[in-house]
């Protein structure tokens, strides 16, 4: 299981990027952070989610 946002996904072995595309998430209005650590956008492709990974999805909103 891997947790996302404090929700329970069974996705693991699923990379970062195959996640967020089926969850409908722009890549250039989000940030991500993975255990602790800021994900580059550029190795979202390349990171493979794990048990017990924690997984946190900001989206970024406009506005004034």
């Amino acid at each position: 299981m891997v947790t996302i946002n404090g929700k329970g996904l069974d996705i693991a072995g699923r990379t970062l990027a195959e996640y967020l595309e089926s969850a409908g998430y722009d890549p250039k209005r989000i940030a991500v952070e993975r255990n602790g650590d800021i994900v580059p956008k550029a190795r979202y492709g390349e990171t493979v989610l794990e048990d017990g990974d924690s997984v946190e999805v900001v989206r970024f909103v406009g506005g004034g």
